[in-house]
């Protein structure tokens, strides 16, 4: 796609977000649903950047969209997930660092993530048998007899550091465009406490009734709350296999005490607990989104969002059978396929589905900031 044409959809897709949160800044009928209701209410008109800041904050759970009395087929054809979906590409693109891999979201989707996996793990395969170690004993579950401990940290903590610096730099970006003030202490800990708790995956409330959450809408207008529990697997289960390396690293550096650790060691126990949540999480998100009603989103994002939650159910998958079976001969060649599905996977972090976290915590800060504001504004009225 060339530069024109992805600049015209950029601004295609702007303008109807533009279009239908005026008309819902008119209705108000689901001002209780979630954060992006009452933070739209406190504009009047939406610049590029209101945009892109609502188009993060909105959690895709459907409840608006069912609710709406002006929905397809209505003349005014008003579909809040869609449309808001459709902008947070934008975002990613706009933001995006080095600028000129602002394309890749467009092309990062599920059979780019497969090949990318599979082409690795094939590399690191023949390198592998070039060296004789596809037929070799075990080494009693040393990785490092495999691929030097060196080269491991050299090549995926350089990729890993690379990735997070493109995802930082862009929501950094997005957060100069976007921000109403500094971040209080108080801010940062009721968001850190929101994305922990995904709370507004809980799809609003119903009726209007404070405490009534009724979950997301899947297939179809019924509401669940399996989205919710797919993505706290998924969230605690990544963060748990984070831990198990920072305690691993620990291990290594701090104390002396290189792997291979027990199985009942702190960075075994991590990083298994972790890999049976990034199990379970993916699997059910790429069930929910298989299913899910076409109008809830936008239904050319699917392959990204399957290429995700493929690589992270992949990493899992093959890291607790490497564990399982790395004091035996197959180690070798079980480390390889591993290894090569997180290169994959850290390869793909900053111009994939995975921004959409990082995006999303910039967005629920900035509305934690808003709302204490005009709380403080509010109060000082009185």
């Amino acid at each position: 796609m060339s530069t024109p044409q992805l600049q015209a959809l950029v601004r295609e897709a702007e303008a109807e977000a533009s279009r239908i949160l005026t008309i819902c800044n008119a209705c108000r009928y689901c001002e209780g649903f979630c954060a992006v209701f009452p933070a739209m209410t406190r504009r009047l008109e939406f610049s590029q950047d209101d945009v892109h800041y609502l188009a993060n904050l909105c959690h895709n759970c459907g409840a608006c969209l069912h609710a709406c009395q002006y929905a397809p087929p209505h003349e005014f054809a008003v579909n809040v997930p869609r449309t808001m979906a459709r902008v947070r590409l934008e975002t990613y693109s706009s933001y995006a660092w080095p600028s000129a891999f602002a394309a890749l979201y467009r092309r990062n989707g599920l059979v780019v993530a497969l090949a990318l996996a599979v082409g690795i793990a094939g590399f690191l395969l023949l390198a592998v048998a070039i060296n004789g170690g596809l037929v070799q004993p075990a080494n009693g579950g040393n990785f490092y007899s495999v691929f030097p401990h060196n080269l491991l940290v050299a090549l995926f903590g350089t990729v890993f550091l690379a990735a997070l610096l493109s995802l930082g730099i862009g929501v950094a970006r997005f957060w100069r465009r976007s921000t109403p003030g500094p971040a209080s202490t108080a801010a940062v800990a009721r968001t850190t406490l929101d994305v922990l708790t995904l709370k507004y995956l809980d799809g609003g409330v119903d009726g209007g009734v404070a405490g009534s959450s009724v979950g997301c809408n899947d297939a179809d207008d019924t509401p669940t709350h399996w989205r919710r529990v797919y993505h706290q697997f998924t969230l605690f289960g990544f963060l748990l296999c984070f831990a198990a390396t920072s305690v691993a690293t620990i291990y290594h550096y701090g104390l002396a005490w290189p792997a291979p650790y027990p199985y009942l060691s702190l960075p075994v126990l991590l990083g298994t607990v972790g890999g049976i949540g990034l199990l379970v999480g993916p699997a059910g998100l790429a069930w929910l989104n298989l299913r899910r009603d076409p109008a809830h989103g936008d239904p050319a994002q699917r392959p990204m969002d399957l290429g995700l939650v493929a690589l992270l159910f992949l990493t899992s998958l093959s890291g607790l059978v490497l564990l399982a079976w790395r004091s035996t001969a197959a180690m070798a060649p079980l480390l390889a396929v591993h290894l090569g599905i997180v290169m994959a996977l850290f390869l793909t972090m900053p111009y994939g589905k995975f921004a959409h976290g990082f995006y999303r915590v910039a967005a629920l800060l900035k509305w934690e900031i808003e709302r204490r504001q005009s709380t403080k504004l509010r109060l000082g009225d009185d």
